[in-house]
């Protein structure tokens, strides 16, 4: 199979395959508009190796002025960036329940923070449990990264 780390998506198989050989970094987006963070839905069950990444408060300010979802501080999200173990030439993976609409903010987001190579999982984490692929639960423990955050 060939894989394409530049593609805008990737594939559940084709990211599989790249767990095993190159892993990304994995962001968990999952996210309703007015519910509370889906943190639980996250620790009961996510792609293995991914990080929890809250829509509200990891990729966006408090609303106000700027709108419901202005741009994060650039110093807090790289603090965050860092956490989840992004390093500048890092290779980010980033899905939600399904419908990609919170996935398509982190992919924004982490562009605009200067990372070339973000990815969206197509079809998100329903996708992902319908091709029948592992999951793990619990939270993954925080890593260190050295990304710098150039908007």
């Amino acid at each position: 199979m060939i894989i394409d780390a530049d593609a805008t998506l990737v594939r559940p198989f084709e990211l599989a395959e790249r767990l095993l050989t190159d892993p990304p970094v994995l962001l968990d987006v999952r996210w309703v508009v007015g519910s509370p963070p889906q943190r639980n839905a996250y620790l009961a069950g996510h792609i293995p190796g991914a990080h929890f990444c809250d829509l509200d408060v990891d990729l966006a300010d408090p609303p106000g002025a700027g709108g419901r979802h202005p741009l994060p501080d650039s110093r807090r999200l790289q603090q965050r960036m860092r956490h989840w173990g992004i390093d500048d030439d890092s290779s980010v993976v980033v899905y939600d329940g399904e419908s990609s609409v919170a996935a398509a903010r982190a992919w924004w987001v982490l562009r605009w923070a200067g990372l070339s190579r973000v990815q969206v999982l197509d079809g998100g984490f329903a996708a992902w449990v319908s091709a029948d692929l592992p999951v793990e639960i619990g939270a993954v423990p925080n890593e260190f990264g050295t990304v710098s955050v150039r908007p």
